[in-house]
């Protein structure tokens, strides 16, 4: 007697097809799972026996064989529970066993037959739309999230008996709402609390329109951090497709139930203490890191300089590519990251190197040593370098600065003349993202901006990527003054970004 069910799991954060094929068979008793499960799924035995007999079922008692197909992948977790004791019960006669071939099921059962939420219903939910499903049984904690991504009939259960009867089309399933976008959290951080900056001001605003990674040198107390934290305050809010992509992160990392879906976008600042496996993921699992969390948002590393040095090289293909792929011997995954770095260090050592108020006490050696932690390959990744000078505080009475409400709206509407610019690339979303190849057709520019180009390449003896990164830049500060062409004064602000920083500049 041998049943099938139709149910799904996780790699990554992408959800794929597991056939749950479930045989009865004479012989002692015994309950044996196959399909390389690990520590959790074969658990799910005593789960499986014990929310049976609970819920008013016959635990069968014959050999029973259940595999997870396909094989050769690594099944995690105990979403296959619910599977798992469907399949006893249909290939023993105790429920129909023509469980139609369009439902995909997957759930936690608990020892008297609920339902617990699992991880990565959402991933999950997508495949059942893309793979033509009909309709996903799972636990009434997962519900919400799942019904976000429409185009497949939610049914959320409470229990194993409410599975089965929804399953055998004795009951209805109860209708479900998606789960709502998360509201506008006010952290009380806005741009006009910033006094005297308006350069570093100015750099943050170019960034943030074109997606660029910044870069902020300066002396303690000058208010790197500060600019950096109001960063989110002025990012438009997550399209729908984005937000589905960091709702996706957020189930399988989540552990479980995912309540509502972002609005806004992430904001991450990991210690500087992290190892390679936290920034950019890893470990024995192959799981997510703070680069994947910080997907379609910011990645702020406070006090760059002391990060490890292995740790800060796992940067560059990220900010390459956008996603990083993690191989460990029990799995390879591919995590999404493209996200918007954002970094802050002091100049040298004592941190007044160029300060003009205090003298710096370190010996030129001493903070060539300690910018070299940075290597010349990382930073030539990063499109926009300022310098923050430290404010007077005679400022701190001054007129404030201009409000986060005035910037976010000439954020947006760079934005939306970016979305129009490349509603027909697959890969490209903002200026940052414009592929090499793209750069003559997208950057057109006034004769005398080309010249400054030329002139900038030669004197400064900048890389092709420095070169590419001033024409996606000045293309960034063209869009915020509403211009089609690339104008000299656009250009001579993008190389002044390129400026080396040396000591006392």
């Amino acid at each position: 007697m041998i049943a099938g069910i139709r149910s799904g799991a996780v790699v990554g954060i992408d959800g794929y097809a597991v056939r749950v094929e479930v045989d009865l068979a004479r012989g002692l008793p015994a309950f044996t799972i196959v399909g390389l499960p690990n520590a959790a799924v074969r658990e799910s035995r005593e789960r499986v026996a014990a929310a049976i007999r609970n819920s008013g079922f016959e635990f069968p008692l014959k050999k029973i064989t259940v595999n997870l197909a396909p094989a050769d992948v690594r099944k995690e977790g105990a979403a296959f529970d619910l599977p798992i004791a469907v399949g006893i019960l249909a290939a023993g006669g105790q429920v129909s066993r023509s469980v139609p071939a369009g439902t995909l099921v997957l759930g936690e059962l608990a020892l008297d037959g609920t339902l617990a939420p699992v991880r990565g219903a959402l991933p999950v939910a997508c495949f059942a739309r893309d793979d033509g499903c009909d309709r996903l049984v799972i636990p009434e904690g997962n519900a919400a999230e799942a019904a976000a991504v429409g185009g497949v009939e939610i049914a959320a259960c409470r229990d194993l008996r409410e599975a089965i009867g929804v399953i055998e089309g004795r009951l209805r399933p109860r209708s479900v709402d998606p789960a709502p976008s998360a509201d506008e959290t006010d952290d009380g951080l806005d741009f006009s609390q910033v006094r005297g900056q308006e350069a570093a001001t100015r750099a943050v605003l170019v960034a943030a329109a074109g997606g660029h990674h910044l870069l902020m040198v300066g002396p303690p107390g000058a208010g790197k951090t500060m600019l950096a934290r109001r960063i989110p305050s002025i990012l438009p809010a997550l399209e729908k497709s984005e937000a589905l992509e960091n709702a996706k992160i957020r189930s399988v990392t989540a552990g479980g139930r995912l309540r509502e879906l972002p609005r806004r976008r992430p904001f991450r600042a990991p210690h500087h203490s992290a190892s390679d496996a936290g920034l950019v993921g890893g470990g024995r699992l192959a799981s997510p890191g703070e680069i994947t969390l910080a997907h379609n948002g910011v990645l702020f590393l406070d006090e760059l300089t002391e990060f490890r040095r292995n740790v800060l090289e796992t940067l560059r293909q990220p900010l390459e590519e956008g996603r990083i792929t993690i191989s460990r011997a029990r799995a390879v995954c591919t995590y999404p990251a493209r996200f918007q770095l954002v970094a802050a260090m002091n100049p040298c050592p004592c941190g007044y190197d160029g300060d003009g108020r205090r003298p710096c006490t370190c010996t030129p050696l001493q903070a060539k040593r300690y910018r070299s932690r940075i290597s010349g390959p990382l930073l030539d990744r990063i499109a926009i370098h300022v310098r923050v000078r430290a404010v007077d505080m005679r400022l701190a009475g001054a007129r404030p600065g201009v409000g986060s409400a005035r910037m976010a709206a000439l954020v947006l509407s760079a934005y939306e003349r970016q979305k129009r610019r490349f509603r027909d690339a697959e890969r490209t979303r903002r200026n940052a993202d414009i592929p090499a190849a793209a750069l003559a057709q997208t950057c057109a520019m006034e004769p005398a901006a080309s010249r400054l180009v030329e002139e900038a390449s030669r004197h400064l003896s900048l890389s092709a990527r420095s070169v590419a990164h001033i024409l996606r830049v000045a293309r960034t500060i063209a869009d915020l003054d509403e211009a089609e062409l690339i104008g000299a004064r656009h250009v001579g602000e993008a190389v002044q970004y390129r400026m080396s920083l040396a000591p006392g500049t």
